[in-house]
């Protein structure tokens, strides 16, 4: 299906919905091995169509810079020749996981002689619905399909040439394996009425998987009739502690904010302790200015250099994407606690601490997805974790929380075996 087949966005939606049905049915079943092959074939096909690929991306890149999309934001839907093998080696890496499909949880026999099983089986349809970066279609599709589901994917309307071509190279992996290339479907139209329409398929979509900015999270929350696995926003803190090791810190806050400031795992906000006024606060703050952030500060903060701007409230409650942080003076772990309680999105949040009870008093004191001791924000990705690629960063509290991979897109039924027994 093509671009131009989208003048009714219900039919197609419900199209769409109808053949990812039918797929699962087939996918439930499949072997690993067929899974496997249609991964690996598809890594092959991005890489043998990769100036295709670049080519499709660079009509994404002119686009969204001509529409004055922010520079952080085209960063993220830009592809390179690295950004491309290491895409199709995410793949390679979803092939080379266990398959969570089949597996028994938990056994035992019942005191009449049954014997009970728990076993982990696909979910069934998952919807995914994400802005910007190409690369989550090839994640999200891979993810799924090794879990034995099929997927829809709606991509941001700027990166629709790259991810329709990522997804050709999907659908011939799927061909090739002898699985249906309906397993993996891209929405193939802008037309936000396709949003509209997913959140409603209720029928056919188990699962939807919002990963996006907060209005469009909220916009799903809000109207979905359909399951969810929330992906909120990524507000980051890091807390360093009076009992840091300065030269780790130092590292590590860099780091978390610079390394790549556009991802969701990127600190935007620095928690300091106020111990540390004097001595390591100004250190951090010329390391990050010298690497080129913006630095908004509290009033200790906007001391230390001319070039820190004053921070506002609402500097504490942004997901900036982008090279700026917000810094702040707390007391202590306790004072850390109390400032992300306040104004955090429940995704990662990071402390630098040399003392066992900072660190368990930090780690027991919050209430987020994935918490970080002496290491960078920048980790929070379900690669880093070896889980292979993620299909986004779970902050709801039921089913998955954290990096959702391979065995969080599962979910497991009670197998009974009996020997005749009847319940008297």
């Amino acid at each position: 299906m093509n671009v131009a087949d989208t003048t009714d966005v219900g039919r197609l939606m419900a199209e769409i919905g109808r053949a990812a049905k039918a797929a699962a049915r087939i996918l439930a079943g499949a072997s690993t091995d067929a899974k496997n092959t249609a991964l690996r074939l598809a890594a092959t096909a991005m890489r043998d169509g990769r100036a295709a690929l670049l080519d499709a991306n660079q009509r994404d890149v002119i686009a969204a810079e001509q529409a004055g999309v922010s520079k952080p934001m085209v960063n993220r839907l830009r592809l390179t020749e690295a950004r491309v093998e290491s895409t199709a080696k995410g793949l390679e890496d979803i092939a080379g996981l266990p398959d969570p499909v089949g597996r028994v949880m938990a056994e035992w026999t019942r005191p009449n002689g049954l014997q009970l099983s728990r076993v982990r089986t696909p979910l069934g349809v998952i919807g995914v619905i994400y802005e910007s970066r190409p690369n989550v279609t090839a994640d999200a599709g891979g993810l799924c399909l090794k879990a034995g589901n099929a997927s829809i994917l709606r991509g941001g309307s700027e990166s629709l040439h790259s991810s329709l071509a990522i997804a050709g190279c999907l659908g011939s992996g799927l061909v090739a394996a002898g699985l249906p290339k309906t397993a993996i479907q891209l929405v193939p139209t802008t037309d936000r009425a396709a949003v509209g329409a997913m959140l409603a398929m209720h029928e056919t979509i188990d699962v939807i998987v919002p990963r996006g900015g907060r209005s469009l999270v909220e916009r799903i929350r809000a109207e979905s009739r359909v399951p969810l696995f929330m992906h909120l926003e990524g507000l980051c803190h890091t807390y360093v502690d009076g009992s840091a090791d300065p030269e780790m810190a130092r590292k590590i806050v860099v780091n978390s904010k610079m390394r790549r400031p556009e991802i969701c795992g990127a600190t935007e906000t620095l928690l300091v302790d106020r111990r540390l006024s004097n001595s390591l606060l100004p250190l951090l703050v010329q390391d990050l200015i010298e690497a080129g952030c913006e630095v908004r500060g509290d009033v200790t903060v906007q001391g230390l250099d001319a070039k820190v701007r004053a921070a506002t409230e609402a500097d504490w409650d942004t997901e900036y994407l982008d090279a700026i942080i917000a810094v702040r003076v707390v007391d202590g772990v306790t004072g850390a606690l109390d400032h992300i309680a306040a104004h955090n999105s429940q995704h990662t949040e990071a402390i630098v601490a040399e003392d066992p009870a900072v660190q368990t008093a930090f780690i027991n004191g919050l209430d987020g997805a994935i918490v970080m001791v002496n290491t960078s924000t920048q980790f929070a990705d379900g690669a880093e974790f070896g889980m292979g690629a993620e299909i986004g960063i779970s902050t709801g509290k039921l089913h998955a929380r954290g990096p959702v991979g391979v065995e969080e897109l599962t979910t497991f039924r009670t197998i009974v075996r009996g020997t005749g027994q009847c319940r008297p």
